[in-house]
Formats: C-alpha cells, sequence, structure tokens
C-alpha cells in the first residue's frame, strides 16, 4: 500500500550503539502478554487493528497472533524503528502485518520528528515524538509525512476497524481530532497512553482527551484485565470503549 520513500536521516543505515540489542529484543521477546486476557475479546480473529507508535513492534506482534485472518496496519514514522520493526515482522512470519511510514495528526503535512541521543550512542527512539525536544541532551531530527485517522481509512478502503492503539508521545489528543469520522463510524476500541507532559508539549492535556472521547461516546475502562470502568481522568495506558459496544 505504501512503501518507504528517501528520507533526510541522519542513521538510515548506520550500525549504531545498542542497535543489535533492539533487533534482538524486537525479533525474540515479547512483551505485554499480560495484556492477553483483555485484547482477546477485542480483538477477533479477522480484526482489522491499527498500532499507532507501533516502534520495534512488540504490540504489532501480539496483534498479529490475535487476528490470523485481519489486518495490523502498523504506523511508525522513524526510520530507525522501522528498520527494526521490518526485521521482527519478517523473521516471525507476520504476513499479516503493513507497516505504513506515517505520523498521525490532526492534520496532513509534514513535521520534525525528534529523536533522543543516549550518552553511549544508542538511540532513545522509544522517545521520539514530533515537534520540538524539551529536555537537555542530544537529539537528532527526522521530517515526516503526517496525515490523519479519517484520510488513512479512505486511503485503506477501510470496511472495519476493530481495534486501535496509540502511543506516539502526546500526539494522541491530535490522532483523535484527526479521525472523528472514523471513530464515529467503526467505533473501534482504543488503548491509548495519557502522559500529562507529552501531551503538554503538544499543546493538550489528559483531562481534554478524556473528556473529548467521552464526548465521541466512549467510556473509560482500567486498561488491564477486569476492564474496571473509571470515571476520573487518570494518566497511564487507558482503555476505551463505545458505550453501545460494552
Amino acid at each position: 500500500m505504501m512503501a518507504d520513500g528517501p528520507v533526510a536521516s541522519p542513521y538510515r543505515g548506520r550500525i549504531t550503539a545498542g542497535l543489535f540489542a533492539h533487533f534482538f529484543k524486537a525479533v525474540f521477546k515479547q512483551h505485554h502478554g499480560e495484556l492477553l486476557p483483555l485484547l482477546r475479546p477485542l480483538i477477533p480473529a479477522n480484526a482489522v487493528v491499527l498500532d499507532v507508535g507501533a516502534h520495534a513492534g512488540q504490540y504489532a506482534k501480539l496483534f498479529a497472533r490475535l487476528a490470523p485472518r485481519g489486518r495490523v496496519y502498523a504506523i511508525e514514522p522513524q526510520s530507525y524503528a522501522r528498520r527494526i520493526l521490518r526485521t521482527a515482522v519478517r523473521i516471525n512470519r507476520l504476513h499479516n502485518v503493513e507497516i505504513l511510514p506515517l505520523a498521525l495528526g490532526a492534520a496532513p503535512g509534514r513535521a520534525t520528528l525528534t529523536i533522543p541521543v543516549k550518552r553511549s550512542g544508542s538511540y532513545g527512539f522509544g522517545l521520539a515524538h514530533l515537534g520540538p525536544h524539551t529536555r537537555a541532551g542530544s537529539i537528532e531530527t527526522e521530517s515526516v509525512e503526517v496525515t490523519t485517522l479519517d484520510t488513512l481509512a479512505v486511503r485503506l478502503a477501510l470496511t472495519r476497524l476493530d481495534f486501535i492503539k496509540a502511543d506516539i508521545e502526546g500526539w494522541e489528543q491530535a490522532m483523535i481530532e484527526g479521525g472523528r469520522a472514523t471513530l464515529a463510524r467503526f467505533k473501534p476500541a482504543l488503548l491509548v497512553e495519557l502522559n500529562e507532559e507529552h501531551l503538554r508539549r503538544a499543546g493538550a492535556s489528559v483531562a481534554a482527551l478524556w473528556h473529548m472521547l467521552i464526548d465521541l461516546g466512549y467510556r473509560a475502562c482500567a486498561g488491564e484485565p477486569g476492564m474496571a470502568p473509571l470515571d476520573t481522568p487518570r494518566e497511564g495506558d487507558v482503555l476505551f470503549l463505545a458505550k453501545e459496544k460494552r
């Protein structure tokens, strides 16, 4: 559907400190297994899943195995992370995973992705984010394509959408703003990381994002087995379910 194009990335193809450790973890480790009891009822075997901020693919691997007859779109704008993600997908033979070199936001365009660099020379690629870096330390940057969830749903010709996981370092509210029509149409379950510091960096907040989803017809639940309802905005991984689907 979409392939990696040329990017102005200083680390594309470069061997860095920590690269092989990142490859090993992505290929051979499986994180988030404790969420399987939570995810199984929400991701049927033929599900369509968006892994927004796919990183090195730990969630994508989990989703792919839960939906062997479905499709997982691993959305990751960072070329270093995609290099690791592609390897993990290929070696694990996850034929139902498609990697999309994009970021999701409130409007289409281009943006600067900021990637922290550790003192060892290894990339803190799990902390890469759109916009300026607000902490001390070395960084590298990359220009990336931004689209909206609504535009992407049309581009992919989606006829169903069961689940979205979003961990995009503060741009989760922008993603929701750009996906109102898609959420209203498909009412997918959402697993969203809420971090006040990160959201504030993007001009958003936990409370604003929380109430936006409530207004869109969602109800918050603890992102853990049991799905206890939550009535007060809080940080962490929070599950949002469409009220009529609970």
